[in-house]
């Protein structure tokens, strides 16, 4: 495992503070907005046109990756997203603030377009999954415990902003100094969404509801926690747990969806959801210790949907079409995450609050419903047959290429029937 992680420790240093800076400036935006008397709406539409960003970047920040080379594109990104992030506090604009999210959103896909590309590069068959596996714990834990910037002491409106952003610059040093030799961008054939729906209609509604519930909370939780009375610290801790929550529950899920059908796991994931956004709409009255503990539950639900969708898709689809499908299904989540922020926004500006939870409980049920219809239709994959899970991140199609199984499962193996 040391001689897997040595060559990368680099490439894990500047995810680390890639994600320490990102994860709290989202928070940060969020309830400075609601302090900025801006409507829960407005929030959410400004919060959104991050993860529109984030869809368009990882469209179209290969080119500039490819023109001037990794380095040089992973520093002006990070450059980018240093000088937004010191530019909010210049000019408390909603307007202006999407501006800046939608650009940081785009900039953040260009980064994780290098990472994840020279992460590809520099892993091989046999350590893959241990490659993947050190990238998300990293990833995860860095975002979780950056939460905790948060709470610095901040009287004048613009230490944390300035905080971040020295996170965020100093990501770039690493990738600058590294000797290691730059990669080759992935060549990732797309494959049409007809064709990615017709494998797996299961898997694509999956992955797009697990984007809008996550962009809905990355979003918007700030708002559910001090709109229920938490301070700054505690509102930090209630997103840190969220998050190592996802982290926590990866592998027991991701091992029992290998035992058992898979679309039988993704049914009990949905509705333990549904229940917990349910849960969260009283957790108030339970202090913020049920808050922390209920949303340490909900975002690890939440943040096993995605993996365990793509895993489902891939047992349905050859070997060639797995790495297309597995891009496909990140731009399917990135457009929910997209969406996410302002639907769930008008709910809650219509009930306060808990809307929130009103809104990812009623996209469970839709969900659920959808998940039923489809246990109906199909017969299941054999769990001899199934492909094993795998832990992904939802960041860019890059990722889909540091999957270890995408090519591993027998080709001789018999494809099923769309589920």
């Amino acid at each position: 495992m040391t001689d897997a992680i040595r060559p990368i420790i680099v490439l894990l240093v500047a995810v680390a503070l890639l994600m320490a800076g990102t994860g709290p400036l989202t928070t940060l935006v969020s309830v400075r907005l609601e302090t900025q008397a801006a409507s829960t709406l407005t929030i959410g539409l400004v919060m959104g046109s991050f993860f529109a960003g984030l869809t368009a970047g990882s469209l179209f920040t290969f080119h500039v990756v490819t023109r001037v080379g990794h380095i040089r594109a992973f520093a002006a990104f990070a450059a980018v997203m240093a000088a937004a992030t010191l530019a909010y506090p210049l000019l408390p604009d909603p307007l202006f603030w999407a501006a800046l999210r939608l650009t940081q959103g785009f900039v953040m896909a260009g980064m994780y377009v290098c990472i994840e590309s020279w992460l590809n590069d520099s892993a091989t068959a046999r350590n893959r999954g241990v490659v993947m596996a050190t990238y998300m714990t990293c990833l995860y834990l860095a975002m979780s415990g950056g939460q905790l910037l948060i709470g610095l002491p901040d009287e004048s409106g613009f230490l944390i902003f300035v905080v971040t952003a020295i996170i965020l610059s100093l990501a770039a040093v690493p990738v600058a100094l590294t000797r290691m030799a730059p990669p080759v961008l992935p060549d990732i054939t797309s494959l049409s969404f007809r064709r990615l729906y017709e494998a797996s209609p299961l898997g694509v509604f999956g992955a797009f509801s697990s984007g809008l519930v996550l962009g809905a909370i990355y979003s918007l939780a700030p708002v559910y926690a001090t709109g229920n009375g938490l301070d700054l610290v505690q509102t930090s801790y209630f997103m840190g747990a969220l998050i190592l929550g996802g982290v926590l529950l990866q592998w027991p899920v991701g091992r029992l969806s290998d035992l058992i059908d898979r679309r039988k796991v993704i049914v009990g994931v949905i509705v333990a959801g549904a229940v917990t956004s349910l849960a969260m709409l009283a957790a108030p009255l339970g202090g913020f210790a049920a808050l922390l503990l209920l949303g340490g539950a909900f975002g690890g639900l939440c943040f096993v949907l995605y993996p365990l969708c793509v895993a489902h898709t891939n047992d349905h689809l050859d070997n060639e079409e797995r790495l297309g499908a597995t891009g496909g299904l990140i731009l399917a989540q990135s457009v929910g995450s997209t969406l996410g922020p302002p639907l769930a926004a008008g709910v809650m500006s219509l009930v306060g609050p808990s809307g929130l939870f009103v809104f990812t409980g009623a996209i469970g049920a839709g969900s659920i419903a959808f998940a039923f219809w489809r246990l109906s239709a199909r017969p299941s994959v054999p769990a001899d047959l199934q492909g094993p899970y795998q832990t992904l991140p939802q960041t860019t199609p890059v990722a889909a290429v540091l999957d270890p199984h995408v090519e591993d499962n027998p080709g001789d193996a018999p494809r099923e029937e769309p589920t």
